[in-house]
């Protein structure tokens, strides 16, 4: 084991967590100061709901899943497992290879989300926030952040992912997830340059849109190659973003927005009108 990757498994969860706690409070800080939007709920009744979440899937895997990703990265650097432990590549080539299938597989699997109906059911408990700001970006499903982390965890296995390659990937997955999830207002240049490679905060919110041909657009999270790649971009929201109304059709109340409703969301009615819809002259603003 290299020295990198001793550092790494020694340093794991305060990296992590210093990350994300320092992402968290500049992001709540940026919104106070330079909101892009006025939300529609307070954050009294958004905020316990999209927190708790957090600290509920943060048992859960714990519970479920006794190694982390970057122990399955371990575990199959010692028994070979994975494509990057049978080649023999440098090990910058190595890490960045790893971190781009890391992305796409993210993107891929958000993909799915959208197109299977009963992982729609799962996934829209993200989109039914009515509000947009840096605690979207963590309200998710258990069942599916159970799922994603199976997912996760064979791709590292399959690639044969390095420890670095896993903790640089979480670490930039859970930063810009934050990132394009805040209610921010960045000049209108600056989002142009960064949204070149990054997803931004006014690219991301299209996706938050509840017109569903906008909802099935831009699901990138970290780098916006992919949608631009695959025919999933739209550069804007059709009624403009001061305009256009958050969150899905189905739950719209403050009463939806609390716990114990979003945990029930998947069980209730159908599946909406959200299915995949890919053709380009479907999504306003597709460039």
């Amino acid at each position: 084991m290299d020295n990198l990757t001793t550092v790494i498994l020694q340093h794991e969860v305060q990296i992590r967590l210093s990350v994300f706690v320092g992402i968290l409070l500049t992001m709540i800080i940026w919104e106070f100061m330079a909101p892009r939007l006025t939300l529609t709920l307070p954050r009294s009744q958004r905020w316990p709901a999209n927190l708790g979440i957090v600290v509920l899937n943060t048992v859960l895997v714990r519970l479920i899943f006794p190694m982390a990703p970057v122990g399955i990265a371990v575990l199959a650097a010692s028994n070979g497992w994975g494509l990057f432990n049978v080649i023999d590549a440098p090990q910058v080539v190595a890490v960045i290879t790893c971190v781009l299938i890391l992305d796409f597989a993210i993107y891929a699997q958000h993909v799915t989300f959208h197109k299977v109906p009963v992982l729609w059911r799962l996934h829209r408990m993200h989109h039914a926030d009515t509000g947009y700001d840096v605690t979207t970006g963590a309200r998710f499903h258990p069942i599916e952040i159970i799922l994603s982390m199976a997912i996760k965890l064979a791709t590292v296995s399959v690639l044969g992912a390095s420890p670095a390659a896993v903790i640089i990937f979480e670490v930039l997955l859970n930063a810009t997830a934050m990132f394009n999830h805040g209610n921010l207002r960045l000049p209108l240049a600056i989002d142009q340059a960064i949204r070149v490679l990054i997803v931004t905060p006014d690219m991301h919110r299209v996706h938050h849109s509840v017109i569903p041909a906008e909802t099935n657009s831009n699901f990138g999270f970290n780098l916006s190659i992919w949608d631009r790649l695959f025919g999933t971009y739209c550069a804007q929201p059709s009624m403009g973003h001061d305009d256009m109304t958050l969150g899905i059709e189905d739950f719209r109340t403050a009463a939806d927005m609390r716990l114990d409703k979003m945990l029930m969301q998947p069980f209730v009615g159908t599946a909406g009108s959200y299915a995949i819809n890919r053709e380009k002259k479907d999504v306003p603003g597709s460039d």
